[in-house]
């Protein structure tokens, strides 16, 4: 069965439901239970089992009661899709030290403590498959020195993990997708007082296929990770982004 963080809405939703359909059962996991029923309920529409979980991924005691909760619901967790981020973006000079630690807490340390917690479920089964999601702003985006700094961070957490955990049949590879519409990228629109619709245009223009990235191409990324037959893959950083970047 998989984990996927970040499942309420956009890409976790849909890399929940991909994997539904690929045959996982899919534990969906956000701060807010309530608010991954609906998840959860498409999951069960696949015909695959599946549980609602609320949990702060950056607060210790919350992952490990989280994951045995999980475990003893569904079954030991063999996947892992880190995916819930947060952004709380500024230029350095207003940045505050508030804004630098909580983007860090979820994405870096949420991470961390998520693989930290699923792999010994992982090596027992001598088989697991981690998914952590970055971002085309690993590579540096203005005003995002703080979430650019953390998904450049899930990448170097993704080689050394691979190095490690590799011997006991455990990949770990990241997605890093690029300007992809969904809650977040309205919500970061309508922050710095952008028209949506402009900024998708702009950010279009730039983009060698033409479009904007769905949820869907995400999760079709996630899913060949996760696929058992690509066990000879891992540690590598895959830029879901219509168009080569960096």
């Amino acid at each position: 069965m998989a984990v996927v963080t970040g499942a309420a809405r956009g890409i976790g939703a849909a890399i929940a439901r991909r994997l539904a359909e690929d045959g996982y059962d899919v534990a969906a996991l956000d701060l807010d239970e309530g608010a991954c029923e609906e998840t959860a309920a498409a999951v069960t529409g696949c015909g695959r089992r599946s549980v609602a979980v609320g949990a702060d991924v950056g607060d210790e005691v919350a992952v490990t009661r989280a994951v045995e909760r999980i475990a003893a619901e569904l079954g030991p967790p063999v996947a892992l899709v880190n995916n819930a981020g947060i952004q709380r973006d500024r230029i350095l000079s207003r940045m505050t030290v508030t804004e630098w630690e909580s983007v860090m807490a979820v994405h870096l340390r949420g991470a961390f403590l998520m693989c930290r917690e699923t792999q010994r479920h992982m090596r027992e089964a001598m088989w697991g498959r981690i998914v952590n999601i970055s971002s085309t702003a690993a590579l540096g985006n203005v005003g995002q020195v703080n979430y650019s700094a953390a998904k450049a961070g899930l990448q170097g957490l993704t080689r050394t993990l691979a190095m490690e955990l590799g011997r006991h049949n455990i990949t770990v590879n990241a997605v890093a997708p690029g300007f992809t519409i969904t809650d977040m990228t309205r919500g970061t629109a309508a922050r710095v007082g952008i028209d949506f619709d402009e900024m998708v245009a702009s950010q279009v223009s730039q983009i060698a296929v033409g479009r904007a990235g769905e949820p869907q191409d995400i999760a079709q990324a996630v899913s060949f990770f996760l696929d058992p037959r690509s066990g000879f893959v891992s540690g590598q950083v895959l830029y879901v982004a219509g168009g080569p970047r960096g």
